[in-house]
């Protein structure tokens, strides 16, 4: 039978990377994917938990998806509606509470259980399912969730760790997401390589804290991110290896040695700091300090010097004073970022900030972040400017919107846009920087224009 799957993703990539599993662990039951969900046979919501309001905002997309379930009951369909992920996890029975539409509740490790929780369902069974596993889910993850890889596109997201041990007091991930574990590494290997033969040319590796990976090795010893590194770097067909994201407690030697090491480790980093002011970080219990956080990134530049930085801040956490914030701005101008996520702090339930005195008003919280952001932007100004006139090699992903154009990445991160065949798709390319915009670099391929070529970028 070919039933309809839509899965509809929120937040991180890690999500998204759930969402595409989730869709082949499906294929062999029958289900094809479809974009339209007044279509579908199956509806899943993959849900995030970091955002203000996340829950409410699922309750509402709830409310529409009821709409679409009445209407398909109405011609004798039977709909599926599940929720999945941070949400689900966090929420558990409140949402069939709420949502009598909702057959499954399924956590954010559970969620290669669906083929038979789907069964249970279809014969009228409400199925809330968040514990986290006894086991370890990626050995456990059954055949189909973990030999079927479909590529969809020419870069890919693989998640080689989940969990954080971290407590940061703001977040929530390791109440919904659980404590550290990591994938073998010859199961990670194995997934890459089927993405290689699929076409995939750049691979992301994944996790809630990435650079704390310690999964066991082909020699049945644990491996460091940075040896796993290595290790990826030999699967034929793969150009790129980028990661995210790290945490600057984990930033270890041999991750650091692989950016120097590693040609196909691109020289970007994404390392999120938070704050620069050692008190604020104290109470955020990030665990590291200001020139904890300066010494990490000496040490990435010392081993590879054209290396792109670029963080998370969070403005106005509770008991942030003005200097606490000039201590932030400080550290910035001190790092020069490439570029940076900022945002203003909210709190989460059953995070430990959430109860904690001093709130800072949301008047300057606003002010701070309108701050922050404009010393961020202009330095991510700064940075692609460098590269106008210089000749840097992009990996062509796909069609721009506009005819004739594809749109690539250049080892940094940024988007870049050419005028180039469809053809060249998955090609790594050189192209000369011709302008940049807000956010997009825009280039010519060197062997389509006359024009002289300049020196490799640097950064």
């Amino acid at each position: 039978m070919n039933r309809k799957l839509h899965v509809k993703s929120f937040g991180c990539q890690m999500n998204v990377y759930d969402s595409n599993r989730m869709a082949d662990l499906l294929a062999p039951q029958g289900y094809s994917e479809t974009a339209v969900p007044d279509d579908a046979d199956l509806i899943i919501l993959n849900t995030c938990n970091i955002r203000e309001r996340a829950a409410e905002k699922i309750y509402s997309e709830l409310g529409r998806m009821r709409e679409l379930k009445k209407a398909a009951a109405a011609e004798g369909r039977q709909v599926l509606i599940a929720v999945a992920g941070c949400v689900a996890q966090a929420e558990g029975e409140e949402i069939v509470r709420r949502a009598p539409s909702v057959d499954i509740v399924v956590g954010s490790q559970n969620y290669h259980h669906l083929p038979q929780m789907l069964e249970r369902a279809a014969s009228g069974a409400r199925i809330v399912d968040i514990e986290f596993p006894q086991e370890d889910r990626f050995e456990t993850m059954p055949a189909p969730a973990r030999n079927v890889t479909r590529a969809r596109g020419i870069a890919a997201f693989v998640t080689v760790q989940e969990g954080c041990d971290k407590f940061c007091t703001f977040c929530v991930v390791p109440y919904t997401r659980g404590s550290e574990i990591s994938r073998p590494v010859e199961q990670i290997a194995a997934e890459v390589a089927r993405l290689a033969d699929a076409g995939v040319r750049e691979v992301t590796l994944i996790g809630q804290n990435v650079n704390a990976y310690h999964g066991i090795g082909r020699d049945g010893g644990e491996w460091p991110f940075g040896k796993l590194l290595h290790r990826l770097a030999e699967v034929p067909g793969i150009a790129r290896l980028r990661y995210t994201t790290s945490h600057p407690r984990d930033m270890d030697a041999s991750l650091i040695e692989a950016h120097r090491d590693v040609p196909a480790l691109m020289p970007y980093v994404h390392l999120p700091v938070q704050s620069g002011s050692d008190r604020i970080l104290a109470a955020m219990n990030r665990k590291h300090t200001r020139r904890d956080y300066l010494e990490v990134i000496a040490r990435l530049r010392g081993a590879r010097a054209d290396l792109a930085i670029t963080s998370d801040f969070i403005v106005g956490f509770p008991g942030e004073t003005e200097a606490d914030f000039r201590d932030t701005l400080a550290l910035v101008e001190e790092v020069g970022f490439a570029g940076s996520y900022s945002f203003a702090y909210s709190p989460r339930p059953g995070t430990p900030a959430a109860d904690m005195n001093d709130q800072v008003p949301a008047e300057e919280k606003s002010d701070r972040l309108q701050r922050l952001q404009a010393v961020i932007t202009r330095q991510q100004r700064e940075f692609n400017a460098k590269f106008v006139g210089r000749t840097v090699e992009i990996l062509l992903e796909k069609p721009g919107r506009h005819a004739g154009q594809l749109v690539g990445r250049s080892p940094y991160l940024q988007t870049v846009q050419v005028m180039a065949d469809p053809s060249r798709i998955g090609e790594l390319a050189e192209v000369i920087i011709t302008g940049t915009g807000s956010n997009t670099l825009f280039g010519a391929l060197t062997d389509t224009v006359d024009a002289p070529v300049f020196a490799d970028a640097g950064a």
